[in-house]
Parts: C-alpha cells; structure tokens; sequence
C-alpha cells in the first residue's frame, strides 16, 4: 500500500475545493489532508478516489463522499480528546478522519464482513480507534457513554432513543433522518431532559440497518 506525492498533491487539492464549498476548520482540513483516502478504496477505482463524491464499497455499503465527512466532522467541532461515538464504521474513512482529529473514536459495524476487514485494515495504516465494536448502531454502546459526540454515517428513519441518552449534557448527536432522502438533523443536549434541534439540509445516505439476531 503506497501514499505517495502525487496522491498528497490530489489531497491538497481535495481539501482546497472542500473549503471552497464552505469547509473552514482547519482540523477538518488537515485531517482530509491526512488520510489517504486510496487505500479506503480498490486500487482498480483508484483515478476516482480524490474526487467529491461516495463510491461503492462491500457489502451493499459506501464511503461517503469527502464533503459529506467533512461536513460531519466540522458540525461536531470536534476537540482534541473528545470522546465520539461512531455509528456505521464502513470503510473506516470517516473513523480515520476522526483518529486524525485526535478524537478518542467508538465505532459500531453491524455487517461483520465490514468489520472483519476494518478492524484489521486501519491498524495497518496507523489509524487506532479506541474500540471497533460490531453490533446494533440503534442500541450504540452503553459500556461508555456518556459520549461528547456521537455522528450517525447513515440514513436513520428516526432518531434512535438510546442514543440520545448516551449523549452528555453539552454533547452533540448528528444524524441524517429521513428515507431515500435524509436531513441531517443535529440535537445539542441542553439538560438531562432537554435537547435543541437543529435542521442542517437535506443529504443521502445509505439506510441504517439494524443488527439480526
């Protein structure tokens, strides 16, 4: 697996057009900067790695396109040391952008063929999450809550009730809510039983799925 300098030279120039679409923090910037996104993808697709948009991956899944990341990552605000909680790891593109931020990650899979192959991959490539957990996104990962974040990577029908509790006060959950189309909803819990809404467009994601007993 290579990284070389015309693939940092197509990163420079990813992350230029992302802050010509509205991404500032530098962090998230960086981080796009950072990751090498290639290996996220099959060599044979690799002339399409660097461009704005989702690609296939396995299981029925995709990595999400580089603004759609960004986008998350920048809404969060994500601070050196936060503890975040992802939900849907995938590809791992997103964790890894996360880990670069130097966010302390917990992310949930629920296709163990995608968990399987990430949990090995993003070691490989120096990316260490705290934890890679496969199971139930709907039900996150009480075993650490409260979290400082949780960001959901796919389209939720509703916003899951387990995760909003496990969310500290002060804390932010984002979430693509909706069907074919979703809007990325962003809730900032205000008290224990309190949270404020936030509506931040509309997006499209892959469904969340729930895990099969």
């Amino acid at each position: 697996m290579r990284d070389t300098s015309k693939h940092q030279g197509l990163r420079n120039q990813l992350a230029k057009s992302l802050k010509n679409k509205g991404i500032s923090d530098q962090k998230v910037l960086d981080a796009i900067r950072k990751v090498p996104r290639h290996l996220f993808i099959d060599s044979s697709f690799e002339d399409h790695t660097y461009r704005d948009k989702a690609f296939p991956i396995a299981a029925g899944q995709t990595i999400s396109q580089p603004y759609t990341v960004a986008f998350q990552s920048q809404v969060l605000r994500i601070r050196q040391g936060d503890k975040v909680l992802e939900i849907g790891t995938g590809s791992g593109y997103q964790t890894a952008v996360l880990v670069a931020m130097q966010a302390e990650v917990y992310s949930i899979e629920r296709q163990h063929e995608l968990f399987k192959k990430t949990s090995l991959f993003l070691p490989k490539i120096g990316y260490r999450p705290k934890k890679l957990i496969f199971g139930d996104g709907y039900k996150g990962f009480p075993e650490k809550a409260p979290f400082d974040k949780v960001i959901v990577t796919a389209g939720a029908p509703y916003i899951p009730k387990a995760l909003m509790a496990q969310l500290k006060v002060g804390g932010k959950l984002l979430i693509p809510v909706g069907g074919l189309t979703q809007t990325m909803t962003l809730l900032i819990r205000t008290s224990p039983k309190k949270f404020e809404k936030h509506e931040l467009g509309d997006f499209t994601f892959v469904p969340m799925l729930q895990k099969k007993n």
